[in-house]
């Protein structure tokens, strides 16, 4: 696949340019035999009409008909450690950038890199995620989508976050936790199970599952190039036509 660079797109503008003018060059010189006169009918047509074409879409530029503005969605992946949702949200981070709408990548490792000092209690987490709520609402109000990825294990907090922003996505990245605990090359669960991390959702606190997700992705059965294709689809179904 090719992408048109602004240097060829300028160069194919000149070149029929070029070929528009020559055009009525010979037209005028067809019918009244003049050279002279074809030269310079030739020189105020390119003039009158780049003016004209600039006027144009000045004008249509203020119009607001036939335009249809994208409403800034969230597209929220919630599940268990490791089940895949950072990978999945990263590709399709990446795929929605092709569709060049403004957009921003949340990520629940990178947050809590600038928010220092946030428990992994209930009442702690459910905090967290209006201050997450609040961040993605403020990102909307200047017309910005977001892909979010956080464990978010309680139903109260996702329910924050669905009352806080428009057009909530949820995405429940499902996975049996023998499988997540096989992708844990950090050892995390291990460190759980052994009582060094408290609150750890799966083994040491609870992972309440969405009771309505729009998207559910089980990455027992989908590859990860299916459930970008899957998540994709709903957003250019729904919010990016």
């Amino acid at each position: 696949m090719y992408k048109e660079t602004n240097k060829r797109s300028i160069v194919k503008g000149i070149s029929w340019r070029l070929v528009a003018t020559t055009t009525t060059v010979i037209i005028v010189y067809l019918f009244f035999g003049r050279l002279d006169l074809a030269i310079m009918a030739g020189l105020i047509e390119s003039v009158l009409k780049v003016v004209l074409y600039w006027g144009h879409e000045r004008v249509w530029h203020k119009l607001r008909w036939g335009k249809e503005k994208i409403e800034p969605f969230n597209l929220w992946f919630t599940g268990l450690p490791l089940s895949g949702k950072t990978t999945i949200a990263d590709r399709v981070f990446k795929e929605l950038e092709k569709l060049q709408i403004p957009l921003e990548r949340l990520d629940s490792k990178e947050i809590r890199s600038l928010i220092p000092n946030i428990g992994f209690s209930r009442d702690d987490r459910n905090k967290h995620m209006k201050r997450i709520g609040f961040l993605i609402k403020t990102l909307q109000n200047n017309s910005i989508s977001t892909v979010s990825s956080f464990v978010s294990p309680y139903c109260e907090s996702r329910k924050a976050i669905r009352e806080l922003v428009k057009n909530n996505i949820i995405v429940y990245v499902k996975a049996d936790i023998n499988s997540c605990q096989a992708r844990d090359y950090k050892g995390v669960y291990a460190k759980a199970e052994a009582g060094e991390l408290q609150n750890f959702a799966g083994v040491n606190d609870v992972y309440e599952e969405p009771q309505y997700a729009e998207i559910v992705i089980d990455t027992d059965k989908l590859s990860v190039e299916e459930s970008v294709e899957i998540i994709i689809k709903y957003v250019k179904d729904n919010y990016v036509r």
